[in-house]
């Protein structure tokens, strides 16, 4: 019997690469897919539960960690691996922080998500070596530097609100997607000024859509 996968990626190439690549595999078989988070979520109530979920970080609306957060709160026995295009631990930190199971970029994927997903449904957490070399780079430089990512400052609420303000949104749409006050996004985007050290609104809008214009490549 085949394990059953679900892939989740906006970009249709990546989609049909990822589903190619584990469909290779004689233990393995992708069953569902989607393209965004919210379509993933409504697949999952609507058909049979996969073995594991395999979601890209970037995704638009709700983001791969998102989707993460949600799938460990509603099924907190579905694994989910996490793929990046980005090597900075701050996103593989927060992909375990909210409940994955294991992270890998999407440079190592070609070579290694069969292994991940196999390691996953073995019952273990997956992290490649070469992450796991990083991570011990900066944990044992941080002490001395101090250099931290300045997003690894932020909590995941101001977090997902950044990605939204990269996205081009306003701060009366964010409240409409996230159902919170406007008033409540304003606090939010004060904080993340006071902690990214940015001056004003058009500093932090421009700084989040540079980091958004990055996640797309």
């Amino acid at each position: 019997m085949k394990f059953r996968i679900m892939v989740v990626d906006d970009h249709a190439i990546v989609l049909h690469g990822l589903t190619q690549l584990i469909n290779n595999s004689p233990d393995l078989e992708v069953t569902i897919q989607a393209q965004s988070a919210e379509a993933a979520i409504e697949l999952l109530k609507a058909n049979p539960l996969p073995d594991l979920v395999v979601t890209d970080i970037s995704l638009p609306g709700l983001s791969g960690i998102d989707l993460t957060k949600t799938l460990t709160a509603q099924f907190p026995k579905l694994p989910v691996l996490v793929l990046s295009m980005h090597e900075e631990m701050v996103h593989g930190e927060r992909a375990f922080r909210v409940g994955a199971k294991g992270y890998l970029t999407k440079q190592e994927a070609a070579d290694k998500v069969v292994v991940a997903i196999r390691r996953i449904l073995s019952g273990e957490d997956y992290l490649s070596e070469r992450m796991q070399t990083m991570l011990l780079h900066q944990i044992r430089n941080k002490p001395k530097s101090g250099a931290i990512s300045v997003l690894s400052r932020l909590t995941d609420r101001e977090y997902e609100i950044f990605r939204l303000i990269g996205m081009g949104m306003s701060s009366s749409e964010i409240a409409d997607k996230l159902s919170r006050s406007v008033k409540t996004v304003e606090a939010h985007r004060a904080n993340l000024k006071q902690k990214l050290g940015l001056r004003n609104a058009i500093e932090l809008n421009r700084f989040a859509v540079h980091y958004a214009d990055r996640e797309r490549i």
